[in-house]
């Protein structure tokens, strides 16, 4: 069986724009596991005709193409990081090849935000594929999608690697900065200030620096309560927030109702907080922040909530997901995002092993290698091909 994969390159790419560049890969390279997987190919959608620099195929044992070169090199198309052309498609399935559309986005918001908020979308035909997949998050949509993509609709794995992590870790440390709570402090800060344990040199407590990292680009995830809870906790306590970053809103920063709802803020006002473009969660944290205050909403799987927990640092978040792990609060409850921001200043640093504990639970259970996650795709892939002429022949009945 051979796979290519959808993937979209572009201008500026990086592979911390968003998490499905890195979930590809790491489906590429579960897929590689797998016994009756002969190859596993990219299927290049965008320009650029080269994968971000942080990926690099040849290690991967990867190949990137357009789609009418792996026209005769792949058995099964996973369309997942971009869309491809719907003549190709109907072409290889009208050859006995197998379609499927990969769903990692929140469908619903995907289907409806365009319309209501005139943002540019492509709308590729719904009767494009054999089988559409999507991940736990996204289970309450599968009617929907069922009944709009005409075909069967299953659930697969979330799956997360800590790899380009490390690697980013890796190029801070050549810096002279460590990623991790704790580690070594922030590079950039006086002699006299903190380090990422929240404690000055003279021994006095020092308010956590907090990160909001949501995109806001779509109502699934925005800073909204992020900042609510950081506000309130302030409100608490002064002592207890020494900073508000918050990432992902200067496309938002001459909007009435961001600055209403901004300047509302004690925060704000008490010139507590700062609103930056996009970074990556490594190169900020460690430089400007050691807490992270997150919020989703019909979205609860997110990878910068992994990546927060391998560095150690305190979530606050409201996944159910993620509920054993970070420090969790249900819904809109922006108070009690606050307590447990009050919680996890007053007690992390006691709690690191515990913590660190429940978050190698999740590691593991997301991990793309583990054999309950290859055996769930296995499955997958030989129910979908199971009445292919490519199929192995112990899939078929």
């Amino acid at each position: 069986m051979r796979i290519g994969i959808s993937v979209i390159t572009h201008t500026g790419q990086n592979i911390w724009q968003n998490g499905l560049g890195q979930n590809v890969i790491f489906l590429a390279e579960l897929f590689q596991r797998l016994p009756f997987v002969q190859s596993v190919v990219l299927i290049d959608v965008g320009d650029q005709g080269v994968m971000p620099e942080q990926v690099d195929l040849s290690v991967r044992n990867l190949r990137l193409m357009r789609a009418h070169e792996a026209t005769d090199e792949v058995d099964v198309i996973v369309e997942m990081g971009g869309a491809l052309d719907i003549e190709w498609l109907d072409l290889m399935r009208a050859r006995g090849k197998k379609v499927v559309f990969y769903c990692c986005g929140q469908p619903y918001v995907g289907l409806a935000e365009p319309a209501i908020f005139t943002k540019p979308t492509h709308a590729p035909r719904p009767d494009r594929c054999d089988e559409v997949w999507h991940l736990p998050k996204d289970a309450a949509f599968a009617p929907m999608m069922r009944l709009l993509h005409r075909c069967d609709v299953y659930e697969a794995p979330f799956i997360w690697h800590p790899q380009f992590v490390q690697q980013r870790m890796r190029e801070v440390e050549a810096l002279g900065m460590h990623y991790g709570y704790g580690a070594s402090g922030t590079a950039t800060a006086p002699a006299e200030t903190a380090g990422a344990s929240g404690a000055t040199r003279d021994g006095s407590r020092r308010g956590l620096r907090v990160a909001i990292f949501e995109p806001n680009i779509s109502v699934v995830k925005t800073s909204s309560i992020p900042m609510l809870v950081c506000d309130e906790a302030y409100r608490t306590d002064r002592g207890l927030v020494e900073a508000m970053h918050v990432l992902n809103t200067l496309h938002l920063k001459d909007h009435p109702t961001m600055l209403y709802f901004a300047n509302s803020l004690d925060l704000v006002r008490e010139h507590k907080a700062t609103f930056h473009g996009r970074h990556d969660i490594v190169g900020f944290m460690v430089q400007h922040a050691d807490a992270i205050v997150a919020h989703q909403w019909q979205n609860e799987q997110n990878y910068s909530y992994l990546d927060a927990l391998y560095g150690d640092y305190p979530l606050i978040h409201n996944s159910p997901w993620l509920k054993e792990a970070g420090y969790y609060y249900p819904g809109f409850d922006a108070r009690k995002g606050a307590a447990q921001l009050q919680h996890a200043a007053a007690q992390h640093a006691h709690g690191l092993v515990e913590y660190r504990t429940r978050s190698q639970g999740i590691f593991a259970a997301v991990d793309p290698f583990s054999q309950a996650n290859l055996d769930a795709y296995a499955a997958r892939l030989l129910h979908l091909c199971r009445d292919a002429a490519f199929a192995p022949q112990a899939s078929r009945s």
